[in-house]
């Protein structure tokens, strides 16, 4: 009984916090997954990460004045960081711990609403390769130059049809929220784009940080993304490939 017991418990928290045993856990990537400064649907969104295979994933939530997660001891252990976050303020502290993910070499998924944090730090737009510029006047208002849209049916081109990104994802139709206005930086390489005419492109790039790969998808705002087999494929091809497997 003690031995069923224990097996249980060990199940329940590889439920809960989406850890597994170290035997089941080796050979798989080891993902931290970021949120706060944003409210989503938690369980859809997190069933991304818990049917996923290839991964153990450890969620990690900012607090409510500044980013901290970054300031996680076990940061560097992981070896993909997937930011589904969008706080406002972050410390020197934090902004220095952030940036040695990229010295060790640590990966970078940046997903959706990501796009619009720390405004007042521009290292960040470079480091992802982009911007949706909240501050520019507009207070997060929706304009003809800037702004967003929920539930609109996107369709998807992907462009960099050989790059491990986009394996096995052909062009697709995402019930999604769409940006428009969000720049980007002369560096990126895209990897899909939309023919969506109100629609920001592209919906994602990649760059190089360091000894480190990024990746930003513009998609996934709820469940309506959370579901889409292309979406996840996307995400967990980022996943694969940042995390150089």
């Amino acid at each position: 009984m003690k031995t069923i017991l224990f097996l249980w418990s060990l199940l329940v928290a590889a439920l809960v916090t989406g850890t597994l045993p170290a035997e089941e856990a080796a050979g798989k990537i080891n993902v931290l997954v970021i949120t706060g400064g944003h409210g989503f649907e938690e369980e859809p969104f997190f069933q991304i990460f818990k049917e996923n295979s290839e991964i153990t994933f450890t969620s990690a939530q900012h607090g409510k004045t500044n980013a901290s997660a970054y300031e996680r001891d076990d940061l560097l252990n992981y070896d993909v960081v997937v930011l589904y976050d969008m706080p406002k303020n972050i410390t020197e502290e934090q902004k220095t711990k952030f940036l040695s993910l990229f010295e060790k070499g640590v990966g970078l998924v940046v997903l959706h609403h990501a796009l619009v944090s720390y405004q007042h730090w521009p290292e960040y737009e470079k480091i992802i390769g982009g911007r949706y510029p909240e501050a520019d006047g507009k207070g997060g208002a929706v304009s003809e130059e800037v702004g967003y849209q929920h539930d609109v049916e996107v369709p998807v081109v992907v462009l960099a049809k050989e790059h491990p990104v986009t394996a096995g994802v052909k062009d697709f139709i995402i019930h999604d929220e769409i940006y428009w206005g969000f720049r980007t930086e002369p560096d990126v390489v895209p990897l899909i784009t939309t023919t969506q005419p109100k629609s920001g492109k592209p919906l994602a790039w990649y760059r190089t940080q360091g000894k480190s790969r990024v990746v930003y998808l513009q998609l996934g705002h709820d469940h309506s993304a959370y579901e889409n087999q292309n979406y996840r494929r996307l995400v967990a091809n980022s996943i694969r490939w940042v995390g150089r497997q």
